[in-house]
């Protein structure tokens, strides 16, 4: 009598030629319900439904209800008509839209350049740090958590004109003998939001690229050491090219972040759209 394995069937073959199989105890039916769910479109298809209609809903029809009302004069109350292409060439005519476009591009170039080089410095402090490193990068993730309303005031708190805690200190230092106009002047104004934004986009940039640091090979470094290369060497040339998919999702997504929530608006006491 000779046995065969296949496929977790085994089959006997008596000394008359008939052939017997027997199925492990269980695999019959682990097997028929995968089959099932493999096979099966209208299952896939349940599954795919609850994403497929959430992303219907609230992202392809208002992205198409957006497109619709740029194109037409829609107003509150008023469907509106198709006016094709008017109002994008009323916005390129405006004064007070393209002052506001120039100052959100040199306000998120800026903000973006400097969360890059400092959350870079950062993030290889905190890769170098080996005591309370937990409770050090835990508390480098303050300013990302903190609510954007309490952080606002706090630091308008801290720049306004006549109470300002960075002009007593500066007073206090002997740096300055005068109160510095921090938000009525305009390019003071576009220096205290970039740092505001820097501040608080740092900690996101630190902690991503800390963890595109950790998942670098050691063996790396201790082969570019051994072919003579130094720290920048070894910064530069196996650092640099290892973390740059990292960095490009972290400034893909601090660049939408930017434009959307840092863009600029009058504050009060503040210069207005026209002076920045």
């Amino acid at each position: 009598m000779a046995a065969s394995l296949v496929e977790c069937v085994v089959e006997f073959k008596t000394l008359d030629g008939d052939v017997a199989k027997v199925v492990p105890r269980g695999d019959g039916h682990a097997r028929t319900l995968s089959d099932v769910l493999v096979s099966d479109a209208s299952v896939a298809y349940t599954f795919v439904a609850p994403a497929f209609f959430l992303l219907l809903f609230l992202v392809a029809y208002p992205f198409a209800l957006s497109v619709w009302f740029s194109l037409s004069d829609a107003r509150v109350g008023d469907a509106g008509g198709f006016i094709g292409l008017d109002n994008f060439q009323r916005l390129l005519t405006s004064s007070i839209f393209l002052q506001t476009l120039q100052n959100s591009i040199v306000f998120t170039a800026l903000a973006l350049g400097l969360k890059t080089v400092f959350g870079m410095v950062l993030a290889l402090l905190l890769f170098r740090i080996t005591r309370f490193k937990r409770l050090v990068r835990g508390a480098v993730l303050l300013p990302f958590i903190v609510p954007t309303a309490l952080s606002t005031l706090v630091w308008w708190w801290m720049f306004e004109p006549l109470y300002s805690v960075v002009n007593w200190t500066l007073r206090a230092l002997h740096v300055v003998n005068h109160d510095i106009p921090w938000l009525p002047d305009p390019y003071l104004a576009m220096f205290s939001v970039i740092l505001v934004n820097t501040w608080r986009g740092l900690p996101f940039f630190a902690i991503t690229l800390l963890a595109g640091l950790v998942a670098i090979p050691r063996e790396l470094y201790e082969a570019a050491e051994s072919d003579g290369a130094g720290p920048i060497g070894r910064f530069w040339h196996v650092t640099v090219p290892l973390v740059k998919p990292v960095l490009a999702v972290v400034i893909l997504f601090s660049t939408i972040f930017t434009l959307v929530g840092g863009g600029l608006r009058p504050a009060p006491g503040g210069p207005q759209v026209d002076d920045l």
